[in-house]
């Protein structure tokens, strides 16, 4: 997510770190070339004018003379101006303030993925907001609209409105409200039909369904890889239907983020949640103060404690607490530490959301450090008997060939891979001895980034109150729990201090 504009903003303020006091020609260059960088991710030319005005009026003020670092008050003013561009300090909560059952109606064209978001939006007020949900699908020209809504209900365990064939999208309406209402459902989500462009059809559809069923929220779910387009048709709704909020999906592949830093702007409505993965659970809200961090290359640390929590099996993590406190790590634990870390995203998800690694990412694929690495790595533990993953001395040469052949790597990978757990199994023994600082430190690996409360992680509550009116940086002791969190995910030490990634950096 915005590799592209992080890659050229952060070129732009390393040129500029470092200097003594800046000129007003330092500021004007830098803030041309953060124009062109605007420019080619494709925000619209309003949005970057008013921003390099904002920008640039501030970055030759009183504040950057008079500033200790000028070019660290550059960065925050730009930092600020995303966070304004985004939509402001707060995030806007989804409103259900209503006579059950609240009416959310998801609108947008064909292809954008307003059913999948439904659903994801459907879980994500099912488990942590605890509400009763219903789906009803009015999509009866797409084939299968209705059926996939009714099997993505089932998969995540939220009601579907029965499909009865041959009605009316009004009729579907009025039937899912009289639904909802006597079997007690909080929320009923609404997924219209879309088309392929816009038209006056699908307009004077959305604007009757959205006149039966009076919605307390309507959602423009638009995809932010079409770019201004996105933008357009957001226009377009806005200007038939009385929507309160965007939901932008595909935000993870979306490298230039044009539509993401133009809707706000262009729109006025805000965007209230991000489509950041396929799986049902990925949609998240939209916060502009950790968008703009991971703009400018300090991560979200926030997104990466709340991911953990949600991803930590608390059971587990306390078994292996349990384990880890006699001294014991085999190869079972690695290939559990390495699995939690597919689930969080891989290797480069957790990298994109960790502050101060972004330029680190080149280096890392031309290293092959990548989430392949870590699937090798499960391939190799995987082709051992149970035997040898409980006990790694076992692995003499012919052992190692064997394992080699049915995993599909050479035997020096195996090494590797083995020297890894040795050096992690040390460190566990280490630990173990230590007493109580020992074992809040091993706690802080296992449930470092927020989950079981098991201890020794970060304070959630801080965390989430970063960036307020500064730079999103992450305190010595969250950063010291990811270091350690990371760390039991394949040991070794990154330059600079940074949490430790398998096999990195190559050795010469």
């Amino acid at each position: 997510m915005f590799e592209a504009l992080n890659e050229r903003l952060t070129g732009v303020f390393d040129r500029i770190t470092g200097r003594g006091a800046l000129s007003e020609k330092d500021v004007s260059e830098a803030m041309r070339e953060v124009r062109v960088a605007l420019l080619e991710a494709d925000v619209a030319l309003p949005v970057v004018k008013d921003f390099i005005a904002f920008a640039t009026e501030r970055a030759t003020g009183e504040e950057v003379i008079r500033s200790v670092k000028p070019a660290d008050q550059v960065i925050k003013i730009v930092y600020d101006g995303l966070v304004e561009m985004l939509g402001g300090d707060e995030p806007t909560p989804i409103n259900l303030n209503a006579t059950p059952p609240a009416v959310i109606l998801m609108a947008g064209l064909q292809g954008s993925g307003k059913t999948t978001t439904s659903a994801k939006l459907a879980l994500r007020l099912t488990k942590f907001d605890r509400k009763k949900v219903m789906m009803a699908s009015l999509d009866t020209r797409r084939p299968a609209a209705m059926e996939q809504l009714q099997t993505l209900g089932k998969q995540i365990e939220v009601a579907t409105l029965p499909i009865v064939a041959g009605e009316s999208p009004i009729q579907i309406t009025k039937r899912a409200l009289q639904s909802a209402k006597l079997q007690g459902f909080d929320v009923l989500i609404l997924d219209t039909a879309g088309r392929i462009t816009l038209d006056e059809a699908l307009m004077a559809e959305v604007a009757e369904v959205a006149a039966v069923s009076k919605p307390v929220e309507t959602l423009l779910v638009a995809d932010s890889l079409t770019g201004q387009d996105a933008v357009r048709t957001a226009r377009a709704f806005h200007d038939r239907l009385p929507l309160t909020g965007l939901v932008l999906t595909r935000a993870d592949g979306d490298g230039r983020g044009g539509a993401m830093l133009s809707m706000r702007a262009v729109t006025g409505l805000p965007i209230k949640y991000i489509g950041a993965g396929e799986k049902v659970d990925a949609l998240e809200v939209f916060d502009a103060r950790r968008v703009a961090g991971r703009i400018l290359g300090q991560g979200d640390i926030v997104a990466l404690v709340e991911k953990a929590s949600q991803e930590l099996d608390a059971s587990k993590a306390e078994a292996m607490a349990r384990k880890l406190a006699k001294g014991q790590f085999d190869l079972n634990d690695l290939a559990a530490q390495l699995q939690q870390m597919k689930r969080m995203g891989g290797l480069q998800g957790i990298m994109g959301m960790l502050p101060g690694v972004a330029k680190m990412k080149a280096q890392m694929a031309d290293s092959g450090v990548d989430d392949r690495m870590i699937a090798r790595q499960e391939a190799i533990i995987s082709s051992m008997t149970r035997a040898e993953r409980k006990k790694p001395d076992l692995l003499n040469a012919s052992r190692k060939k064997r394992v080699a052949a049915g995993a599909g790597v050479e035997v020096q990978d195996i090494n590797r891979l083995l020297k890894q757990h040795r050096q992690m199994a040390d460190m566990v023994k280490s630990m173990s001895r230590g007493g109580g600082k020992g074992m809040k430190q091993m706690a802080a690996m296992m449930g470092g980034l927020g989950g079981g409360g098991m201890g020794g992680g970060p304070d959630l509550a801080r965390l989430k109150a970063m960036g307020g009116g500064r730079m999103p940086e992450p305190g010595a002791d969250e950063m010291k729990a990811l270091q350690d969190r990371l760390a039991g995910l394949g040991g070794g030490q990154l330059p600079g201090g940074l949490p430790g990634l398998p096999g990195f950096p190559p050795k010469k």
